[in-house]
């Protein structure tokens, strides 16, 4: 990237983590693919590996990874517990919520699946291993991470950033430590990570959320939301944002862990249709409508979180699998109608423009 983008001069983002633009890869729960967060790393930006259901194993073994095929700053990111997740459930509730996903297990040839002895790993292991990895960030959804967390971060040299879907929850996580704040405006595909009120009452726009933010904390603040193009970095950076989250744009490259029939949707006019639905994880989250959205909203039967989750986790990656989009998690952001580009470069240059 040319070094005299107006942008780069001085901005509080870059300055803190020493990158050279600032556009930071929206973390994936489930899509996060190495080559990406590499990618945008190394082209300057703030590339980022979501973690959600990793153990500590798979923690350090993506670290790793990661380290090998970039030397430039990333972010590792992790969900905060809210204390609203189920960790057990009665074995009936269990069996009738399979019960209910067992047309889709039958259409992908797969078996019924067992209860499982937790449906997440430890968050305690998770932030250990994250923090032992020592990537440049650690950046968090779902809450304001614990001040022994933040503490041992800073010790550790790791800058750590959380995420805001209120001004509210921007002061909250000022108020915990953290070093830059993502205001993250509704528009925003995959999971709305609201942490004070219900997500339903947190749908804040990204041209309402990013000038409120900016005004109530004094940290940097990430614009994130509907922004795929340089018209919405320039709108951001007017708004008082001192970088970009790029989440839908960044997903539809081939450097992305979105296999190619989603791909292919996220470039095509269904996306310019999005929903807010609890049926696939039991959390509301913005993507494509699909068939099993549609199914599983009539039935009104869906599991608490992080149940839901894991049992349409069973069968999800089967259908991704065989590039049956009528199964799989469609997330994206109200920007996909803008996608035109294939490459994490390609994104990176059009966004800097």
């Amino acid at each position: 990237m040319t070094a005299h983008h107006p942008a780069e001069s001085s901005n509080r983002f870059t300055s803190l983590l020493g990158i050279d633009v600032p556009v930071v890869l929206g973390p994936f729960g489930g899509v996060s693919s190495v080559a990406l967060t590499a990618a945008v790393s190394e082209g300057g930006g703030l590339g980022s590996f979501g973690l959600y259901g990793y153990d500590a194993a798979a923690i350090h073994k993506t670290a790793a990874q990661l380290r090998e095929a970039t030397a430039k700053p990333f972010a590792l990111n992790l969900w905060v517990p809210t204390g609203s997740e189920i960790d057990a459930l009665p074995t009936e509730d269990f069996e009738r919520y399979t019960a209910t996903l067992k047309p889709y297990f039958d259409e992908l040839g797969l078996p019924y699946p067992e209860m499982p002895d937790r449906y997440m790993p430890d968050h305690g292991e998770q932030v250990e291993a994250a923090l032992e990895a020592r990537p440049a960030v650690v950046s968090f959804v779902f809450g304001v991470p614990g001040p022994n967390v933040v503490e041992e971060a800073h010790r550790r040299g790791i800058k750590v950033v959380g995420t805001a879907t209120t001004a509210a929850e921007a002061v909250a996580l000022e108020a915990g430590g953290v070093d830059a704040v993502v205001a993250t405006g509704m528009e925003a595909g995959g999971h709305r990570v609201s942490f004070l009120k219900p997500a339903e009452e947190s749908l804040v726009g990204t041209f309402a959320l990013v000038p409120q933010v900016a005004d109530a904390v004094s940290v940097p603040v990430i614009a994130a939301g509907g922004i795929a193009d340089r018209r919405g970095f320039a709108a951001a950076m007017a708004l008082g944002a001192d970088a970009v989250q790029v989440g839908t744009a960044f997903l539809a490259t081939r450097e992305s862990a979105a296999v190619p029939a989603y791909r292919e949707v996220l470039h095509s006019p269904a996306a310019s249709h999005t929903v807010l639905t609890r049926a696939l994880s039991g959390r509301l989250a913005r993507g494509i409508p699909n068939r099993i959205i549609a199914e599983l909203e009539e039935t009104g039967e869906v599991a608490p979180f992080p149940v839901q989750n894991w049992l349409t986790g069973r069968f999800r990656p089967q259908a991704a699998a065989q590039g049956n989009t009528d199964l799989m998690s469609l997330w994206a952001g109200q920007s996909a109608p803008l996608l035109r580009h294939h490459t994490a470069a390609e994104v990176l240059a059009e966004l800097l423009a």
